[in-house]
């Protein structure tokens, strides 16, 4: 590419920018560490896009924020590439096929219930998840991870989350704060091994500054701030004057809005509150049927919050108003995704000027490089949740003091997910397959453990 293109408004072409996104959405399984993965390996490491450095001070931001953070990631990318239209168009795309499919899985669950052959997809499909994650903290800590100290953050986040149940918020906020500690006392602290080395990732061929970039100001801000929440809250506005304030609609796009700007540190650290309101509060769905939505978004691309489509589904069929139940769960789904998504556009437009300037910020490098390490953890976190509740049937939980870790009742292991897991960390490690290929083969294996009898 010739620094005459890159000097256009768009460094890359709108439509191979968006075929990429397309491609991107088609592979995002696996929760935000696959997904962040998928980006990684099609942005940085193969298209050169952009580099290492650059890619992981976007996370960084998107890792602070409520709500699911890959998505805003490729929202932050895709504006860097190509402007507010590129981030528009990463961030609908990336949503966009996990929408269709859970639609279609919510409607196939209200409509036949489980079947065996979703249950063999599913035998094979979570298995190949934990592969997915465990390359994922692979790949990061190894560019992540250049520092003694990061190393240790690491490790600490790890342990603060999974034996002590630390909240999610505040491992992030102490990792900020011994970052830029760190920064202050250790000049190499915030720099890797060399530019082009592993650490690094490999060079890119769009400079940093000729990356799009807006100029922060008030009045733009206003502007964003004001047509942002015009139309966040403009479809429940309506859905209050066509079906009555008390409808379904109304509940529902309220109380997911609020848990849109509550939802730090992934979908898990809000689940809770989103299962527990949904069941005991609103009575839009059972309690296991919580759990059942859970597995049907863990299987469709895009981020993992998109379970709350699935809730607004059954929770509209089943209280449709005058309305038929069908039109009311399609309504209430799409509904519910506007809502859940939109305040990401707006947190990403907003925000990203102030954060391009402090780019160079020192102290903030510091800080941001404490929080990346802290992802580490994280993702390493939840490749030990997925391995928890996929290879082992029963759990119990060790409460001592401080002390609150979930062990396995290792009586109920699981003999398939053990092989099937087995199978997708030799095919994605050892024979360098790609995620989709590996989900493919494992989701075939899943169907044959179920379908075929032993």
């Amino acid at each position: 590419m010739t620094l005459e293109k890159a000097r256009t408004k768009d460094v890359i072409p709108l439509r191979e920018a968006t075929r990429a996104w397309f491609a991107i959405s088609l592979q995002t399984f696996g929760g935000p560490a696959g997904q962040i993965a998928v980006m990684q390996h099609k942005l940085v490491d193969e298209k050169r896009w952009i580099g290492q450095q650059r890619f992981l001070h976007a996370l960084n931001y998107c890792m602070l924020l409520p709500g699911p953070e890959a998505q805003q990631l490729a929202i932050y990318v895709g504006w860097l590439l190509n402007g507010t239209l590129g981030g528009f168009i990463a961030g609908v795309l990336f949503v966009l096929p996990g929408v269709v499919a859970l639609l279609a899985l919510s409607a196939l669950y209200v409509g036949a219930g489980s079947t065996a052959l979703v249950t063999g997809l599913f035998a094979g499909l979570a298995p190949a998840v934990i592969a997915i994650v465990v390359q994922a903290v692979q790949r990061v800590g190894k560019r992540a991870l250049h520092h003694p100290i990061l190393v240790a953050m690491a490790v600490a986040s790890f342990v603060a989350l999974t034996v002590f149940k630390v909240p999610f918020p505040v491992v992030i906020l102490v990792a900020a704060l011994l970052g830029w500690l760190a920064g202050t006392r250790v000049p190499a602290f915030t720099r890797s091994k060399g530019h082009g080395s592993t650490d690094d990732g490999p060079e890119p061929l769009i400079s940093d500054d000729a990356l799009h970039h807006d100029a922060p100001s008030k009045v733009r801000g206003l502007k964003i701030l004001v047509l942002g929440l015009v139309l966040w809250f403009a479809p429940v506005a309506v859905a209050a004057v066509v079906f009555s304030r008390d409808s379904v609609f109304v509940d529902q796009g309220l109380f997911f809005s609020g848990a849109a700007v509550v939802t730090f540190g992934g979908a898990y650290a809000v689940l809770a509150y989103v299962a527990h309101q949904a069941v005991y509060v609103f009575g839009w769905l059972k309690a296991g049927e919580m759990v059942r939505g859970l597995a049907l978004a863990e299987t469709t691309p895009g981020p993992l919050i998109m379970v709350v489509q699935f809730v607004a589904f059954v929770g509209a069929y089943r209280n449709p108003g005058s309305l038929d139940p069908w039109v009311a769960a399609v309504i209430a789904s799409l509904l519910v995704t506007w809502v859940t998504f939109v305040p990401c556009f707006l947190f990403i437009f907003l925000g990203a000027p102030y954060v391009e300037r402090l780019r160079n910020n020192h102290h903030l490098t510091a800080a941001l490089t404490g929080i990346t390490a802290a992802v580490v953890g994280v993702i390493a976190n939840l490749a030990l949740f997925f391995a928890l509740h996929t290879l082992f049937d029963d759990s119990r939980t060790l409460a001592w003091g401080p002390v609150d870790l979930d062990l396995p009742v290792l009586s109920s292991w699981d003999p398939v997910a053990f092989a099937i897991t087995a199978v997708a960390i030799a095919l994605i490690f050892w024979r360098g397959w790609s995620t989709m290929r590996t989900l493919g083969v494992c989701a075939l294996l899943g169907l044959a453990s179920t379908l075929i009898p032993l």
